[in-house]
């Protein structure tokens, strides 16, 4: 158990690099369709540049982070067995089964736009870039109080924070309206 602390701070290093890279991938992707959708030559420089920022960000960083940080928390579970018959546990494993659903769709976009498939708008990718958010916040409350019961609590909490990310956006969509280059 000496290196139980050590396995904890590897753990939370690669869990910090991965959400790092899934807030990031999708202002990426914002970027990338932006770029689509712009006159030559800016749209195939920009493209190119662009994909191979995604490329190297997802294939480098948030995948390898994604691997670390799962293998380091199941070394943590297999040390801390007890962990798995608390409630909390389990509604925090449940969040990150989602945080490991929301990273394979973010995938299929990657895969998509590498290959000059745009489906999705700019505004879709900015409202996608909040999922990683709402589970970060969930996680975090949840691993700190230890608690199923006052989760609940940190889910008012991320609704409210929903919300004002929503007028928020609102209101830098009417800005950017106004003056494009805002």
């Amino acid at each position: 158990m000496e290196y139980y602390n050590y396995i904890k701070s590897l753990h939370l290093i690669f869990v910090i690099t991965w959400f790092a890279g899934l807030f990031y991938i999708p202002r990426l992707f914002v970027y990338q369709i932006e770029a689509f959708h712009k006159p030559s030559p800016d749209k195939e420089i920009l493209g190119i540049q662009l994909k191979l920022m995604a490329k190297r960000l997802w294939n480098i960083i948030t995948w390898p982070s994604a691997i670390l940080a799962t293998v380091f928390a199941v070394w943590l579970l297999i040390l801390q067995p007890n962990w798995l018959q608390q409630p909390w546990m389990h509604v925090k494993l449940l969040f990150v089964l989602l945080l490991i659903i929301y990273q394979l769709k973010t995938h299929q976009f990657y895969k998509q736009l590498q290959k000059d498939d745009v489906r999705k708008t700019s505004n879709f990718m900015r409202l996608w870039n909040e999922g990683a958010t709402f589970i970060l916040f969930a996680v975090v409350f949840l691993v700190i109080l230890k608690s199923a019961i006052n989760w609940v609590f940190g889910v008012i909490g991320i609704f409210v924070l929903g919300i004002l990310l929503m007028l928020g956006f609102r209101i830098y969509k009417n800005i950017r309206r106004k003056n494009p280059n805002a």
